[in-house]
C-alpha cells in the first residue's frame, strides 16, 4: 500500500493549500476562513520521490462543541490511518496555546511527526521557526504552501523517515470505477446516505444546513465492483447564496455533476419537492448524466404526507419520467441497498452500444406510425439513424428538412426510442442532420443543339402571336 501522510493543525494554518500544492490539483476548497474544511479529503501526492496518499483534515482546537466535535472525530480517524503526520503551524501567528496543546496530544500518539511552519516566506526562516522549538517536536521546517517554497524538500525529508518497505513502492493502479455524485438541497441527507453506503462515519453529518462545503471524492468497492462516491454541498436558490464560501461550494457541486457518470438526486420528503429541486434536476439533464432519484426521510411520513409527496413529484418533476424513483431512509437504511443496483443499471443504459440497423428499423417504424409534418409544401423525410455518443446516448438522424422538425415530434421520437430500447435511468438526445444537395445553386449548361432548339421555339412562339 502507498504510505499515508496526514495534515494536522488548528484552523486556517494552510492545510488545504498545502494539500492542493502536493496533489497539484484544486480539489480542496481554499479561503481565508477558519474551519472551512470539515471532512477528510484524500489525494495522491505528485511532489516527491515516490507516490503517496495525502490526507487533508479539518482544524482541531480546544473544547470542541457541536459540529467541531464531529470534525475532530474525523481528524482522529485520519491520524489512525497515517504513517506520518505533518503538524502545521502559522509563522505569522507564532506559537499559540492551541499549538502547544495539539503538540502534547500528538506526542502521546507515538506517530512520526514533522513540524511544518507555514507562511514563512515573508520573513527569515530562522526567525520564523525560532518560536516553535519549544514544542519539542524536533527542528521545524519552514515552507510556503502558496509559493511552494520548501515543499519538495519537506517531502524528501518525510520519506527519509518512512520505513523502506513502504517508501519504495513504485505506484499502484487505482480503479476509479463508476463516479456517483450525490446532490440535493442542504440538509437533505446526502452525507448520511454516503455514510450508510460505506458502512462507516466517513463524512461529518450534523443537523445544520451547509455542513458539507466541499466536494469529497471517496473510492468504494462493493461486491467486486469499484465506485467513486462524491459528496457535494447542498444547492440553494441564488437569492439565498450570500457568502463567498457558499458560492465556491455551488461551483464545486456543478463541477462534480459534470465529472460524474451517475447522479443520485436526494430529495427531503419532509420539505417536499420545491423549485430548487426542479432547478437542480434541470442542471442534471443538461449535463446528460444518468440519474437515480431518492426521496429521503420517507419513514417519518404518514400515509397522507406520502401521497402528497408522490403527487408533487408527478406534477413538478414529470420531466424525470425516465429515472427510477426510490423511497429511502438514509438514517435507518431502509431502501438504501437497492440504490447501487439501480446506479449500475442506469450506467449500463447510458453507455450501451446501439447498432445502426436497430436504430434505423425503429426510426422507420416510428415514421410509419406517425409521419413528420409537411413544411413548405414538402413532407420532412427521415432516412436513417445511428449512434453519435454515449453517456448520454446520442442518436443522430439523417434526412431532409430536419432543421424544421418541431419539438413535439422530437419528443415523440425520444419517447419511442426510449420505450423500444428500454433506456431507463438516462437522458436521451437526438441530433438531426440534413444531407447536402450537390445540385443546389448550380445551373445546367446547355449544349449548342439545346440552345438552337430554344431559339427556334422562341421564334415559333413569336410568329404564332
Amino acid at each position: 500500500m502507498l504510505p499515508v501522510i496526514t495534515l494536522i493543525g488548528r484552523p486556517n494554518v494552510g492545510k488545504s493549500t498545502l494539500f492542493n500544492r502536493l496533489t497539484r490539483t484544486r480539489d480542496a476548497l481554499v479561503a481565508d476562513f477558519p474551519g472551512l474544511t470539515r471532512d477528510r479529503q484524500y489525494g495522491v501526492g505528485q511532489i516527491g520521490p515516490k507516490p503517496y496518499v495525502i490526507v487533508d483534515t479539518g482544524g482541531i482546537g480546544t473544547a470542541p462543541e457541536g459540529v467541531e466535535a464531529l470534525m475532530e472525530r474525523q481528524v482522529l480517524r485520519a491520524i489512525d490511518e497515517a504513517d506520518h503526520l505533518l503538524f502545521m503551524v502559522d509563522a505569522r501567528d507564532g506559537c499559540s496555546p492551541e499549538d502547544i496543546e495539539i503538540s502534547q496530544r500528538l506526542r502521546r500518539l507515538g506517530k512520526p511527526i514533522t513540524l511544518v511552519v507555514n507562511k514563512s516566506d515573508s520573513t527569515d526562516p530562522t526567525f520564523a521557526t525560532a518560536d516553535f522549538h519549544r514544542l519539542g517536536l524536533g527542528d521545524p521546517w519552514p515552507v510556503s504552501s502558496t509559493q511552494g517554497n520548501g515543499v519538495r524538500e519537506l517531502i524528501d525529508r518525510v520519506f527519509e523517515q518512512l520505513p523502506e518497505a513502504e517508501g519504495s513502492i513504485d505506484g499502484e493502479d487505482t480503479q476509479e470505477g463508476i463516479r456517483v455524485a450525490v446532490v440535493g438541497r442542504p440538509n437533505a441527507g446526502k452525507s448520511t446516505l454516503i455514510n450508510r453506503l460505506l458502512g462507516e462515519e466517513r463524512l461529518v453529518t450534523f443537523d445544520l444546513p451547509g455542513t458539507t462545503r466541499d466536494s469529497i471524492f471517496i473510492p468504494f468497492e462493493r461486491l467486486g465492483r469499484h465506485y467513486t462516491l462524491i459528496d457535494t454541498a447542498g444547492l440553494r436558490r441564488r437569492a439565498r447564496v450570500h457568502e463567498a464560501i457558499e458560492k465556491f461550494s455551488v461551483i464545486k457541486t456543478l463541477q462534480a455533476i459534470a465529472a460524474a457518470n451517475v447522479i443520485i438526486l436526494v430529495i427531503d420528503a419532509h420539505q417536499g419537492i420545491g423549485e430548487q429541486d426542479a432547478t437542480l434536476a434541470g442542471h442534471i439533464i443538461e449535463s446528460g448524466r444518468a440519474l437515480v432519484v431518492a426521496i429521503n426521510k420517507w419513514d417519518g411520513l404518514d400515509t397522507d404526507q406520502r401521497e402528497q409527496v408522490k403527487s408533487q413529484f408527478q406534477r413538478k418533476l414529470a420531466f424525470l419520467d425516465f429515472a427510477k424513483l426510490h423511497l429511502i431512509s438514509a438514517l435507518h437504511g431502509s431502501g438504501v441497498g437497492l440504490l447501487l443496483d439501480e446506479v449500475e443499471h442506469a450506467y449500463a443504459n447510458a453507455t450501451r452500444d446501439l447498432g445502426t440497423p436497430v436504430l434505423t428499423r425503429l426510426l422507420e417504424a416510428a415514421v410509419q406510425e406517425h409521419q413528420p409534418p409537411i413544411v413548405h409544401g414538402r413532407r420532412i423525410k427521415l432516412r436513417y439513424a445511428h449512434q453519435g455518443g454515449r453517456n448520454p446516448p446520442i442518436i443522430v438522424i439523417h434526412g431532409n428538412q430536419t432543421e424544421a422538425v418541431p419539438e413535439t415530434y422530437r419528443r415523440y421520437l425520444i419517447n419511442r426510442f426510449r420505450k423500444e430500447l428500454k433506456l431507463l435511468g438516462t437522458p436521451l438526445r437526438l441530433e438531426f442532420k440534413t444531407g447536402n444537395n450537390p445540385f443546389q445553386g448550380r445551373r445546367n449548361q446547355l449544349t449548342p443543339r439545346q440552345v438552337k432548339q430554344r431559339q427556334r421555339l422562341k421564334e415559333f412562339t413569336t410568329r404564332k402571336r
